[in-house]
């Protein structure tokens, strides 16, 4: 690979943060987790399977983002905060844009066909299309609904969902449900808490908002309501799934940094949005679904 590709892909995978898959990866390997406590004799997804979540997780939503960058190009150039990113600024083309594309969701695809190879599981491969068109569609809601970021949520929420189904389709049930929606209100929520940051721009441009439609009051009480409905979903989880005292120490965290996370942004101060956006979430996500996958993990005994 020559030294220009080298540097296009290091400038793609800056625009499209691979790193923030650390906010959506931890719930879907909670979601494996969960799902493998049901596999006889085992009590544990296979570690194949846990890499194959992984590679769908990271593929899927690069996908999603490289969409995202390539649709909003022309609208990024003209926000004095996002101008800099590399394709307005011309530091990436579309043609890479879009090869990093085909990539990312062929590698998607291969994960997917890994299911149906290794453990006899079709389900990843039969709704992997539908699964990327879902996550890209995202990017399309702005133009022409407010509710954009819970349909953000629903797209994110499909990992710990498709992870159970990955990894045991038949023991999807009622905490599967509760998870994936603590998961789409959580990114719904500090969604909305980000696009604080664009309310002028987004009514120039004429793309839909909560913040920009509600203003930032009425916004940020939606953000707070959606992150209320995400621990009594993950109370949800804790029961049904019949989880113990390790997992009630990680909600009590999640819940008790997501009300730090609400409560250091007001409407026309928007100074510390970064912090509750990249920070706040990250430490959320690891510390939850670390603290209950270890339950489950206690609960089994060694692990294999």
């Amino acid at each position: 690979m020559s030294n220009a590709a080298i540097s296009s892909v290091r400038i793609w995978a800056d625009m499209v943060k691979l790193s923030h898959s650390v906010f959506a990866l931890p719930f879907a390997l909670l979601g494996a987790f969960l799902a493998g406590r049901n596999i006889e004799g085992r009590g544990m997804p296979q570690w194949g399977q846990l890499g194959l979540v992984v590679i769908c997780m990271v593929a899927a939503r690069s996908v999603a983002m490289t969409f995202n960058r390539i649709v909003d190009a022309n609208i990024d150039a003209r926000n004095p905060r996002t101008a800099s990113r590399p394709l307005p600024a011309g530091r990436l083309s579309l043609t890479m844009g879009w090869a990093m594309l085909s990539v990312s969701a062929i590698l998607f695809i291969l994960a997917c066909l890994g299911f149906a190879f290794f453990y006899g599981n079709r389900w990843p491969i039969i709704l992997a299309m539908p699964v990327l068109i879902w996550l890209c569609g995202y990017s399309l809601t702005k133009r022409f609904t407010q509710w954009s970021h819970f349909y953000l949520g629903s797209a994110i929420a499909i990992s710990p969902g498709a992870a159970w189904l990955a990894v045991h389709p038949s023991s999807i049930g009622l905490s599967t449900g509760l998870l994936i929606l603590a998961v789409a209100c959580w990114i719904a929520g500090f969604d909305i808490i980000y696009a604080c940051q664009d309310i002028d721009i987004d009514r120039i441009e004429k793309l839909h908002s909560l913040p920009s439609r509600l203003g930032p009051t009425g916004a940020l009480r939606i953000a707070r309501i959606a992150h209320v409905v995400v621990v009594l979903a993950l109370i949800g989880v804790g029961l049904t799934a019949h989880l113990g005292a390790l997992y009630i120490f990680g909600l009590v965290c999640a819940a008790l940094l997501l009300g730090i996370e609400n409560a250091i942004v007001h409407p026309g101060d928007y100074s510390r949005v970064n912090l509750a956006f990249f920070t706040m979430n990250g430490v959320v996500s690891i510390v939850f679904a670390t603290a209950a996958i270890g339950d489950i993990l206690l609960a089994r005994g060694p692990i294999p």
